[in-house]
């Protein structure tokens, strides 16, 4: 993916921090932490400090389809202290429906123009998904269906962003019956680059850290088979979590507030889909790091996955953890655990006892042998 150089009239993300009174100190603290977050080795902290220095600014244009603003909203909460101008200045926001001052015919020429004199420059950023039935009439912007608004924006820019679950994998629009015909944005756009940043919203440090990416390295993150960052997505929750030893250990919460609750067992039997949702919510979190669903003491959801929201009800059906051989639940785990273990034990009371049958003959050959000897000699 080649990225056209811009001018040199656009300033850097740093020169802009500067400008805000954003010190030093600050600015490196946030260079090697969004290193971190990106699962950055330090070695290459250097690299984004000088991508933040040297390199203009991402222009964007943030289009909104059917969407509640939740990923604008945790967007503009990352944890960092300095966030707000990091933020709104790691990025030149050309055109957001949500953050402009602009509004009709001057914003949605704001849009046009960047469409036509930085054809190759600018990225799309998508929030929401898109209604496609009754010729998408459930979504327009300034009488112009956001079908329309999408294939015209995103046919030049570099590549396109879906933001949060909407954009990703449809979310509770796209849920049955789904009214409106709502598609997730790989539906539509087919010519271009996605990279995928599912959540209900997803995690403000995982958006920053995508963007990042880009500046420093001129390329997108490496992506998993369905399109997500591998360094946000890599992993599941439940490899991750904290109560996983309860899991193993076959302590679960059977009832809210009991007492497995209270001591912060394992969340498996009242509906958590930790075992098979892919995110950085454990080891991220949320809120600066504050905490996260789980360790508030609420199941995943799996809001990150294809389809999370007819995956339900949440609160009564386990997700499917693969066993060798069943289609488990926790109550088939630990019997097939329990299973293994006595299966274990009587093949190594088995061997055990084949030893010791062997030395035994092998002690009887030895005390004939020596009998016959001793009888040779006699003789």
């Amino acid at each position: 993916m080649t990225r056209t150089p811009a001018t040199s009239s656009q300033p850097t993300t740093y020169e802009l921090l500067q400008r805000h009174g954003v010190s030093r100190r600050s600015f490196l603290e946030f260079c090697a932490s969004a290193a971190a977050v990106m699962g950055l080795d330090y070695s290459e902290v250097e690299r984004v400090v000088q991508a933040l220095e040297t390199k203009p600014r991402i222009p964007v244009l943030w289009l909104h389809g059917l969407e509640c603003t939740c990923c604008s909203e945790s967007f503009l909460r990352s944890s960092h202290p300095i966030a707000q101008d990091l933020i709104l200045n790691m990025i030149s926001l050309d055109y957001d429906e949500t953050l402009q001052a602009a509004a009709g015919d001057q914003a949605e020429q704001i849009r046009r123009d960047m469409i036509a004199n930085h054809p190759g420059e600018y990225v799309v950023a998508v929030e929401g998904n898109v209604p496609t039935k009754d010729g998408g009439v459930y979504c327009t912007i300034a009488g112009e269906t956001f079908q329309h608004i999408l294939e015209e924006t995103a046919e030049h820019a570099r590549f396109v962003i879906a933001w949060g679950s909407c954009a990703t994998n449809g979310c509770v629009q796209a849920a049955k019956p789904n009214p409106t015909g709502a598609v997730p944005i790989h539906k539509i756009i087919k010519n271009k680059p996605i990279v995928k940043v599912p959540g209900c919203p997803p995690i403000a440090e995982v958006m920053t850290g995508v963007l990042t990416h880009v500046l420093t390295f001129d390329r997108l993150p490496e992506l998993d088979r369905i399109g997500r960052p591998k360094a946000f997505y890599g992993q599941r929750l439940h490899d991750k979590c904290y109560r996983r030893s309860f899991f193993d250990a076959g302590q679960f919460v059977e009832h809210w507030d009991d007492e497995g609750a209270k001591k912060g067992w394992c969340l498996y039997k009242m509906g958590c889909r930790g075992p098979t949702t892919y995110n950085s919510c454990s080891t991220v979190m949320w809120n600066g790091g504050v905490s996260w669903p789980i360790g508030s003491g609420h199941g995943c959801i799996g809001c990150s996955e294809e389809n999370f929201w007819d995956n339900g009800p949440f609160y009564s059906r386990t997700a499917d953890v693969p066993v060798p051989g069943i289609n488990s639940t926790p109550e088939k785990i630990g019997m097939v655990a329990a299973a293994a273990a006595a299966a274990g034990a009587a093949a190594h009371l088995g061997t055990l006892m084949i030893k010791r049958a062997r030395g035994s003959k092998a002690a009887e050959g030895d005390g004939s042998a020596a009998s016959a000897g001793d009888e040779g000699g006699q003789a």
